[in-house]
């Protein structure tokens, strides 16, 4: 394993798509913007195509490839082990990288079911005893206006929770002749906007309020039943031939939630919002006030603070730019928003940073399965009509 002291961190991802991309941007820029105890080095990209991960890795700064993530995980030069591949493989190479002794980073939802990702809990368990760290990529935490958000809550300044309001909002697959991909096959992806971008509001309202969901009462729909084959299968795109296959996953999920502090919630994702492109929502109203964010406006965080004169009081603008709010002091002079970027680079460094000092920076993998749990209750009461606990 690397040492601390500045020594370098060997990197291994496998998978190079989206997400492929998006991480791999944050390996290169962390080490540049902030001060790591540990240098990242881009080390080996996984694929199973050599000519197409070959060309990845050239694009996205990568020093060699292996078409075999068993390979990636044995090679003595990687240190970790980012997971950017699809649901139905998380499980089987993170516990093998763990039990390797390398560190996971997991992108989410951690994996397809509850019983695989209470496998990797287990595998992340063992490994923290040998020093070794797991974390499950929500990245969104990681956005300086959640991070105020969160803090606002921590201090009181919103008092006690009573409603919590989540949607994830996109649109592109409102058309009804946009392909198959992987996101639409249930072996592959586990669920549909449920586990893909609902996982994140879920995340994110636990996350800021610091409180569980405790039960859920949830509605699944699939609007468009087949689609177009894509030539590739592989991605968010591509282009449909005659042949259609049927879509196996949700396209939208709505649900109720009761909150352990005693409040309540609601909660929404769904690719079939036309004009929504990656709107991520969410409003906390509390005995004091209240809080709201808009990805698609990512600087901004609205706080209302009920302590105020009625008759002059209103939601206050907050533009999340100043260099005292998370991470942003790394970055540019007040004022210069940031980007979806910049929480993977967040990410990488929180993450390098805990490696360095031995802890084990969250979202763990046990957040991971606390989403995952909530997830399966939301199906299984689709399913039942009835009420479920995660």
């Amino acid at each position: 394993m690397a040492e601390k002291n500045g020594a370098s961190l060997g990197v291994g991802m496998v998978g190079y798509s989206f997400m492929g991309a998006a991480h791999s941007q944050a390996w290169r820029t962390a080490p540049r913007f902030f001060d790591l105890p540990l240098v990242p080095e881009m080390r080996v990209l996984g694929g199973r195509k050599p000519e197409a991960v070959a060309a990845a890795a050239d694009r996205l700064g990568w020093q060699s490839t292996e078409t075999s993530w068993q390979a990636l995980v044995a090679r003595d030069d990687v240190d970790l082990v980012d997971v950017c591949t699809p649901g139905d493989t998380h499980a089987e190479i993170a516990i093998a990288a763990l039990e390797a002794g390398k560190h996971v980073l997991c992108e989410k939802p951690l994996a397809n079911s509850v019983a695989e990702a209470e496998k990797m809990v287990a595998a992340a368990e063992a490994a923290a005893q040998r020093g070794v760290v797991a974390m499950v990529g929500f990245t969104y935490r990681r956005v300086p206006a959640i991070q105020l958000a969160r803090q606002l809550v921590a201090d009181g300044r919103i008092g006690t929770i009573r409603h919590v309001r989540a949607q994830y909002l996109q649109d592109w697959i409102a058309d009804e002749d946009a392909p198959l991909s992987w996101r639409l096959d249930k072996s592959k992806a586990g669920s549909g906007a449920l586990g893909d971008i609902g996982a994140h509001v879920i995340d994110l309202a636990q996350f800021i309020t610091g409180e569980r969901i405790t039960g859920v009462s949830g509605l699944l729909e699939t609007f468009v039943k087949e689609r177009p084959v894509a030539t590739d299968f592989a991605g968010l795109s591509g282009s449909g031939g005659t042949e259609r296959g049927p879509v196996t996953v949700d396209d939208a999920a709505l649900f109720l939630a009761r909150l352990s502090g005693g409040g309540i919630g609601s909660f929404e994702a769904t690719r079939f919002a036309h004009g929504r492109k990656n709107a991520i929502r969410i409003e906390i109203n509390g005995s004091k006030g209240s809080l709201a964010f808009d990805f698609e406006d990512m600087n901004l965080l609205h706080f209302f603070d009920a302590s105020e004169d009625p008759a002059t009081a209103g939601f206050r603008r907050i533009v999340v730019t100043e260099p005292q709010h998370a991470y942003v002091g790394h970055w540019w002079p007040a004022g210069h928003g940031l980007g979806y970027e910049h929480a993977f680079t967040h990410q990488v460094v929180d993450l390098v940073e805990g490696i360095a000092a031995g802890t084990h920076p969250a979202p763990t993998f046990a957040d991971g399965l606390a989403v995952q749990r909530v997830l399966d209750a939301v199906e299984r009461s689709a399913a039942t009509g009835g009420w479920v606990e995660p």
